[in-house]
């Protein structure tokens, strides 16, 4: 049978992933801390706190996708030593949480895969970002550590993603303006949808990506890699 976990799934990018991957495996646990507005035959919740519960036990899996994150913006002098723990904590430890977790799965599953999420931010310098900034350079040297480490019995990937229409990052997208302003800094003159973002995931956990892993791949707009 083939099974999808996804840690943070009832909301945002990792919801879109879990309504575009229903109809690809047999079974999606989603293990979240909010319950899931939709549901299906084939997706089972567990209503699990990453950080201070106890996962819990799965036998088999083809694919891992740890979603939580953090947008934690202020600068350098307004940063706690504890915000930087909070966000390493929910990006980081999270994630090594529930690979190590989840590795006996993982080896049982077929050609499995393991999905993570980085931001833009860890390649260009933003201000106000350093702490989100500094967690998710961790998850990507984690990503392709953990690709090495793993390799071939299991694909490591991460996605970059750049400002994307959730609630997480409703902030800087809370007015017209502030729309207006955000597209007009992607030299491709729009921001992400989460869709766009699941479908990138489908494809790195499929078996069309079976040559990719230890890669961060930026779905920048354009921000990162152009300069207009």
């Amino acid at each position: 049978m083939s099974r999808l976990i996804v840690i943070g799934g009832s909301k945002g990018i990792g919801n879109a992933i879990v309504s575009s991957l229903l109809s690809s495996y047999d079974e999606v646990v989603n293990i979240s801390r909010t319950t899931p507005e939709q549901t299906a035959s084939n997706l089972t919740h567990y209503n699990c706190d990453i950080l201070n519960d106890e996962l819990p036990e799965i036998d088999s899996a083809d694919g891992l996708v740890y979603c939580p994150g953090s947008i934690n913006l202020k600068p350098i002098n307004r940063l706690s030593i504890d915000d930087f723990k909070n966000d390493f904590d929910i990006n980081v430890l999270g994630a090594v949480k529930a690979i190590q977790k989840y590795l006996p799965a993982l080896k049982n599953g077929n050609k499995p895969s393991v999905l993570l999420f980085s931001t833009v931010a860890a390649k260009l310098g933003m201000p106000f970002h350093a702490s989100v900034a500094a967690s998710k350079s961790a998850v990507e040297g984690l990503t392709k550590s953990l690709g090495a480490e793993l390799a071939p019995t299991i694909r490591v990937n991460a996605i970059a993603p750049t400002v994307t229409d959730t609630d997480l990052a409703s902030k800087l997208l809370r007015n017209e303006r502030m729309i207006e302003n955000m597209n007009e800094r992607h030299p491709l003159k729009k921001y992400l949808q989460p869709q766009e973002v699941a479908d990138m995931a489908a494809f790195l956990l499929s078996d069309k990506a079976a040559s990719l892993s230890g890669q961060i791949f930026e779905m920048d707009c354009g921000i990162v890699s152009f300069k207009l």
